[in-house]
């Protein structure tokens, strides 16, 4: 290597990141003894920072933009060092890039079930998985508190730590929620606002904000699954006497297709409990078992609805008139056969001789009084 290679090695004159990676977090300026010229360019691209380490002490933090390193760029590092506003020889330093943009689509999830109480349930286990985003928001306390002297910083060397934090105060923003674990369902993006709020001090201590927290689903224990399981039965079967009547064919079904008992022998074993159940549910009240079995009691037949009719004379029309009425008309001679009628079901005015129905008033005779 000849002495110019030397001389432009030895002094920097540009200092940049471009970063290929998806999961570096922080990166240093890599060079042998640190060794900065003063007044090089600093390029601070956005979704960036630099912070500046001397003597492992923190010097100062650039935000997006371009920088002359020189005394009046470095206010921090120019006390430290008391320097004149002269000074123009070279300084050793340490640059650290660290990334500020968001890292998306980290995964979470409860490694243990977490105990919570339920208001309808009582307490309860459940695990709980889902997605989070990550990004630095005080990069000088990021790197007191988290990189240190790490040259190279990766997300996976924090996510595990976050994963942790996320995980402890799941529970504590459940039983927070006041929300019944069968609509947690529903409320599962105020339910992850609720935790990323929870977690959002702890995070701040290590200069990292969590912008947003995803529960992609909640499961519960397979008893209480298999118990809701039945109660959505229930539910769909409607009554009692039908979910019993339901059980029964399921059992028969069983039963009949059983290789081990015997189609036959099975479908009549499937028949009998289904009958027996069904008896017992039938016999059973709301206080316990009823001794006698209620009557089955047939509905009253609907009342009769009785034919009245009009009467046509001279033009005019009169009534209704009951056939009880009728009868008495016929007697006083008011009612006579060729006297134009009408009811419900006829196709015009017929006289009321030619209708069988009334005919026969006019032919009944009283019978002969009793003697004296």
């Amino acid at each position: 290597m000849g002495i110019l290679d030397f001389l432009t090695g030895e002094f920097i004159d540009v200092i940049h990141w471009t970063d290929d990676t998806d999961d570096t977090l922080v990166w240093r300026f890599e060079r042998e003894d640190h060794a900065i010229k003063y007044g090089a360019k600093l390029t601070v691209r956005e979704g960036q920072a630099a912070v500046m380490i001397h003597e492992g002490q923190l010097a100062d933090v650039f935000s997006p933009g371009l920088y002359l390193l020189e005394t009046n760029n470095m206010p921090i590092l120019t006390t430290l060092q008391h320097w004149d506003h002269g000074f123009q020889s070279p300084f050793k330093t340490e640059i650290y890039f660290i990334n500020t943009t968001r890292f998306q689509d980290l995964k979470w999830g409860t490694k243990n079930p977490v105990i919570v109480r339920d208001p309808e349930f009582g307490p309860l286990r459940i695990r709980s998985y889902g997605t989070y985003e990550v990004k630095v928001s005080d990069p000088a306390l990021f790197m007191t508190e988290i990189v240190g002297t790490d040259g190279e910083f990766t997300m996976d060397e924090i996510s595990y730590a976050i994963r942790n934090i996320i995980v402890s105060r799941f529970s504590a923003a459940i039983a927070a929620s006041g929300i019944p674990v069968l609509d947690m369902a529903a409320n599962t993006p105020d339910l992850g606002k609720l935790l990323a709020t929870h977690i959002a001090p702890s995070i701040a201590e290590f200069g990292l904000e969590i912008p947003n927290l995803y529960i992609e689903n909640i499961s519960l224990p397979p008893a209480v699954e298999a118990a809701l399981d039945k109660r959505t039965s229930m539910g769909l079967a409607g009554d009692l006497g039908s979910f019993t009547q339901y059980s029964a064919a399921e059992a028969m079904t069983q039963a009949a297709s059983n290789p081990n008992g015997g189609g036959g022998m099975g479908a009549g074993l499937g028949m009998g409990m289904g009958m027996a159940m069904a008896g017992q549910m039938q016999n059973a009240g709301p206080w316990g078992p009823r001794t006698t079995a209620p009557a089955s009691q047939m509905p009253p037949p609907p009342p009769v609805v009785e034919r009245v009719w009009h009467i046509a004379e001279k033009g005019k029309t009169t009534g209704p008139f009951s056939k009880a009425n009728l009868g008495r008309m016929a007697g006083d001679g008011t009612l006579k056969r060729d006297t134009y009628v009408w009811s419900v079901g006829l196709d015009g005015w017929k006289a009321a001789g030619d209708i069988a129905e009334l005919a026969q008033l006019f032919t009944i005779a009283p019978p002969p009084p009793p003697e004296a």
